[in-house]
């Protein structure tokens, strides 16, 4: 597990963040004793599934593969504090709050679309980290 800081743009309003790359046996470890899939995202640098797992010592992680644009299997897996992955759980439940509401009008840059970003910073800094 490689960790490594992503920072993002002061008009982005989120403080700089760690997070972690796991490699194929640490995400199998990871979710040893189960998990639960919270929700997908499809942007346009691929497809992320947000989750959370618990490995066989009862510990929990929060964690997201990336699946590359129209790719079956996860490229990576990335693991959060439980604080950024609530933010991200927080971005995303808006932003389909925000859709109900606005539905039938233009679509304009929201919480999801924000989502979109910051997840793409996140697999920008990631590219370079080996698992």
């Amino acid at each position: 597990m490689n960790t490594f800081i992503v920072g993002f743009h002061q008009e982005d309003n989120i403080d700089s963040m760690q997070v972690q790359k796991l490699s194929s046996s640490e995400f199998v470890e990871a979710r040893s004793r189960g998990f639960r899939r919270l929700f997908e995202l499809d942007t346009n640098v691929g497809g992320f599934v947000f989750f959370d797992a618990e490995n066989k010592d009862g510990d929990l992680s929060h964690l997201v593969l990336h699946y590359p644009e129209e790719n079956k299997d996860p490229s990576d897996c990335y693991s959060f504090s439980k604080n950024d992955f609530y933010e991200f759980m927080a971005l995303y439940l808006q932003g389909l709050e925000q859709e109900e509401e606005e539905e039938g009008e233009e679509e304009e840059y929201g919480p999801i679309h924000h989502l979109a970003h910051l997840m793409f910073h996140i697999v920008e800094e990631g590219k370079s980290i080996e698992p």
